[in-house]
């Protein structure tokens, strides 16, 4: 297994907190990463039904049987564990004892809140970032090979054709998760509501217009995108507003998290389809969103993230608010750089002169071409050092 960014953020809490929790999407790689770190520690999945009847009938017995401790998979599956986990770290407060992992951020979150608060550090995995990508021998080199595949572990670990896998995801994804957050009478429509949020990728959400293409009602659709969202498919992006005195648009975007899944809902079978496909320059920004998103969450920081858009015109791809510091981000999928490429950055800067906000801006664009370049307004970044950024 490659490393992975997240690895010695996991191994730190584990020496602060009695339990530490792994969360993210289904196959990002959980599993393997805690069992590389800790491998030592007794291993039990509650996706076994007979492992998840023992911790749900006889909790006392299985905190018997992993007194030492252990890495406990899917934990989501059994929440009523985690009171009897209460009693028993604050018994032994043995730091690093429980390793928990589970792929439904709200239900796990939630669970965590009510009974671990304190005893508990939480952590997220999500697919590859790009840099722990290009560790693979096979990993893609072509930005449009990338965007087309992904950044799901198993499609470079076991090398299964990308469309294949995507395909075998997404039918597990509807079939099982889906299931387990929400009562969906209609798989079909809910697989049609998935493909057009797919399309609406680094759009800004507008939930009542979804509704009327998806033909279900406003609340089930705010449901479905709470859906996505805690099963890490989607992320919601909220706009930036301070004390600009402008009309400031307050409707989040969504962007997916991962490109390869994009492609795949949108029937895009090959990745040259992208260089002329409408959709090119959403899945870009959507990619270079997930990756400095990733950045952030695998060094077990906070992600301040937003976007910024005037109803007269000016809009900024991507805010990171980071102390002090502000990140203004343009991003393009061109090649080249045009020359109008950096007027929403001058005007930003504008805004925040006039504004009188006092803090540092540092602004970028990334763009999809090979070379780094300093200008006056913004240093000029590629795709393939997306990572980079000091975010």
């Amino acid at each position: 297994m490659i490393p992975r960014r997240l690895e010695p953020k996991l191994r730190e809490l584990a020496r602060y907190y009695p339990v530490v929790a792994v969360t993210g999407p289904r196959q990002s790689g959980k599993t393997t990463l805690c069992q590389k770190v800790f491998p030592k520690k007794a291993y039990v999945s509650l996706e076994a039904l007979d492992a998840r009847d023992y911790a749900r009938t006889d909790p006392r017995g299985f905190f018997t049987e992993y007194k030492k401790g252990a890495i406990i998979d899917e934990v989501q599956h059994v929440p009523e564990l985690l009171s009897y986990l209460q009693g028993e770290v604050d018994t032994q407060p043995e730091s690093g004892r429980f390793i928990l992992t589970g792929s439904q951020h709200f239900g796990l979150s939630q669970s965590i809140a009510q009974s671990l608060a304190g005893r508990c550090g939480i952590l997220v995995l999500l697919p590859l970032s790009f840099d722990e990508l290009s560790q693979f021998k096979t990993s893609p080199d072509e930005l449009y090979q990338v965007l087309w595949q992904g950044a799901y572990p198993r499609i470079y670990d076991r090398k299964i054709p990308p469309h294949q896998w995507l395909a075998d995801y997404v039918t597990t994804y509807i079939q099982r998760d889906v299931r387990q957050l929400v009562n969906v009478s209609d798989l079909q429509a809910f697989s049609g509501f998935l493909k057009l949020c797919a399309g609406r990728t680094a759009q800004e959400l507008n939930a009542s217009k979804l509704s009327n293409d998806v033909g279900v009602s406003h609340n089930t659709v705010r449901a479905w995108l709470s859906v996505l969202e805690a099963s890490y498919i989607i992320h919601r992006l909220p706009a930036w507003f301070t004390n600009v005195r402008k009309q400031v648009v307050k409707a989040p975007k969504i962007h997916f998290i991962d490109s390869g899944l994009t492609c795949y809902l949108l029937g895009i079978t090959e990745p040259q389809q992208l260089r002329h496909h409408p959709q090119r320059g959403a899945i870009f920004e959507s990619w270079v969103v997930s990756e400095l998103f990733k950045n952030l969450v695998h060094r077990g920081k906070h992600a301040n993230l937003f976007h910024y858009r005037e109803a007269r015109g000016l809009e900024i791809d991507l805010i990171i608010e980071d102390g002090q510091q502000l990140h203004a981000i343009e991003i393009k999928s061109a090649e080249t750089i045009a020359s109008d490429a950096f007027t929403n950055l001058q005007r930003f800067i504008h805004r925040l002169t006039d504004a009188k906000d006092s803090r540092t801006l540092a602004s970028t664009l990334i763009y999809g071409g090979e070379e780094s370049q300093r200008r006056t307004h913004a240093r000029v970044t590629p795709w393939r050092q997306v990572n980079s950024l000091k975010i």
